[in-house]
């Protein structure tokens, strides 16, 4: 008979596995197995609590983005301004948790999975769809370009996201979180202008 509340510990063990074999390979060309063997137990157990390897990629990303949500409300607690509250969600997506190797391993894998999975799709709809009102809503006060201004933002991050993906010797996170900030900040400096 298994203990009782071991499948909580299990489950996290599974999800933190496979982000760490999907960052390692780099894609998801990886079994069940190799995951299950870096979570330190059998693949049976693996596919008793997830069913096989998209659902363990689907809780995976899943918990990236609660982690990334939480993320965003411990920025967003101290934020009292629109700036602020911006200031904070462009902190959190370049957060070390956030922008982490495997982490962004996942993400890329994620996109790519997003293009035939359904479950993955809707996953980044949500994740997209969250990002672009928060950034708009903080984004409205400052801009009469709201919209605009938040899909060159979104776009801005998710492409640093590639790129550290891709290509060595880029701007780290906080010259990526600069970077994204001058963007901001240029773009809000046009409302002042004639």
């Amino acid at each position: 008979m298994p203990k009782l509340g071991m499948e909580p510990i299990r489950r996290k063990a599974l999800i933190d596995a496979t982000i760490g074999e999907v960052g390692r390979v780099g894609s998801l060309d990886v079994t069940v197995g190799q995951i299950a063997k870096r979570a330190g137990m059998s693949s049976g157990l693996a596919h008793h609590y997830f069913g096989g390897k998209d659902q363990i990629f689907l809780a995976a990303m899943r918990h990236i983005l609660s982690q990334f949500g939480a993320q965003v409300r411990r920025e967003l607690a101290g934020a009292t301004t629109p700036f602020e509250r911006l200031q904070a969600i462009v902190a959190a997506s370049f957060h070390a948790d956030n922008f982490a190797p495997e982490v962004i391993s996942a993400w890329l894998t994620f996109y790519v999975q997003a293009q035939t999975s359904s479950g993955a799709r809707r996953l980044l709809r949500i994740y997209a769809a969250r990002l672009h009102s928060n950034l708009v809503y903080n984004l409205r006060p400052l801009t009469g370009r709201a919209e605009h201004v938040a899909h060159g933002t979104a776009a801005i991050i998710d492409g640093y996201y590639l790129r550290h993906a891709l290509q060595d010797n880029l701007p780290d996170r906080a010259q990526s979180k600069a970077l994204v900030m001058e963007y901001l900040e240029m773009q809000l400096a046009q409302k002042a202008a004639p």
